[in-house]
């Protein structure tokens, strides 16, 4: 188990802290590419600070402090107009760098004293990928974007947000956590469905760090050594994320709540040219309208609740951990090396300084040469197993994809 002080080192994410300072070292997801294109101006919280994301008239994206530096005006009411965002208050304007382009009155009745000049609003880097729109709030230079080589795959993808109100920690912890598949998704799920079955249980567990992470193992009484969830196993992905073909990023919003970035990629049939133009978003409800409750009916949303359940903040000092744990122990030390190292100047693990080695970047992945995801494909399209709310409209271009991919005309 962890001190309380060491777990407040961990957890803990704002400017200035040191974990806060790690993870600052590293892209994130905010938002998606799509809801840029459909609503301009978007506020996030991000690591405790609040700002606005925009994307303006030349395509530009623009990462400022959400406070106008004049008056403190919140800058997610402002407009975008050419190649900058302008505020409601009194008109002032800046670009994606915080340079102020413009004063209107400051500059009628003082023109000599160019005093837009010497305002800069603090501002971040943005860059689009695979559908998403990552920040980088570190110091230069950044490195790489991940360009990871699923994102190339042939398949229909979606992006989905969830908002988590406890720590990021405890949620990626979970992505190093093998044996809660067989309780928390087997043998609760299957009780909230009403079976009493009995699921196959863990045999044997291990864990293995790479470049970008741990990769988790294991043994099930239906399965050997012979199996991909041994031989390849599971991605936690450094420093927040699950990678199991699809990707989950556990991003900081604060100390006490959490923004869940799902990205997921659905099979297509028959091998026909497919691209999508736009990666469809949508934000999956956490509770139930009616009761309150917590959602339980996917996967990720039974997740949530063992996150949350644990308090918007765990505290560590009370766990009593087991065998089971130890991938959960190996996290925990290596983010307390890589703080030392980014102590010393250094940089932490998993990052990408070598543009050319930044293309289609693999990960390990069970069933990677298929073009399906596990199962039978008679089972396509399933219903999405994962996050509670999929929109009628996405599941309408799945199925629509599937009939005319499985047509005879496509396979000619």
């Amino acid at each position: 188990m962890l001190t309380k002080q060491e777990n407040d080192l961990l957890h803990q994410v704002g400017l200035g802290t040191p974990m806060g300072d790690l993870l600052r070292r590293y892209w994130h997801p905010v938002a998606a590419v799509r809801e840029l294109e459909e609503h301009p101006v978007k506020p996030v919280r991000l690591m405790g600070e609040d700002l606005v994301l925009y994307r303006d008239k030349s395509g530009t994206y623009g990462l400022l402090e959400r406070h106008c530096p004049h008056r403190r005006a919140d800058l997610s009411y402002g407009w975008v107009e050419g190649q900058g965002l302008r505020c409601h208050y009194h008109g002032w304007k800046f670009d994606e760098t915080g340079q102020c382009l413009a004063q209107p009155f400051e500059e009628m009745s003082r023109p000599e004293a160019r005093f837009k000049d010497k305002v800069r609003a603090k501002a971040y880097q943005v860059q689009a990928k695979a559908g998403l729109l990552w920040a980088y709030l570190g110091d230069a230079p950044a490195p790489e974007l991940w360009d990871w080589d699923r994102y190339y795959d042939r398949g229909y993808k979606q992006v989905v947000f969830s908002d988590v109100p406890c720590n990021w920690l405890q949620c990626q912890e979970n992505s190093i956590d093998p044996v809660h598949f067989e309780w928390l998704h087997s043998n609760w799920g299957l009780r909230l469905a009403g079976a009493d079955d009995e699921p196959p249980t863990h045999l044997k567990i291990g864990f293995e760090e790479f470049e970008f992470g741990f990769r988790y193992l294991r043994v099930l009484a239906d399965s050997d050594e012979q199996s991909e969830l041994w031989t390849v196993g599971r991605v936690c992905l450094w420093p927040n994320a699950l990678y199991t073909g699809h990707f989950e990023w556990r991003v900081p919003v604060d100390d006490e709540h959490t923004l869940s970035v799902g990205w997921f990629i659905d099979p297509v049939p028959d091998s026909a040219p497919f691209e999508q133009e736009t990666i469809p978003y949508w934000r999956s409800p956490i509770t139930d309208a009616e009761t309150g409750r917590w959602l339980t009916t996917h996967l990720m949303n039974q997740d949530f609740v063992a996150w949350v359940g644990q308090g918007a903040v765990s505290d560590r000092w009370n766990e009593h951990l087991g065998e089971s744990d130890r991938g959960v122990i190996s996290v925990r030390k290596r983010f307390m090396d890589d703080l030392k190292i980014v102590a010393d100047g250094g940089d932490p693990k998993g990052l990408i300084r070598d543009e050319s080695r930044n293309h289609q970047v693999p990960l390990p992945r069970v069933g990677r040469g298929g073009g399906f995801a596990p199962g039978p494909q008679s089972a396509y399209p399933h219903p999405f197993p994962y996050l509670s709310g999929q929109p009628g409209y996405i599941k309408d271009e799945i199925q629509s994809l599937w009939t005319e991919y499985s047509s005879p005309q496509a396979k000619e």
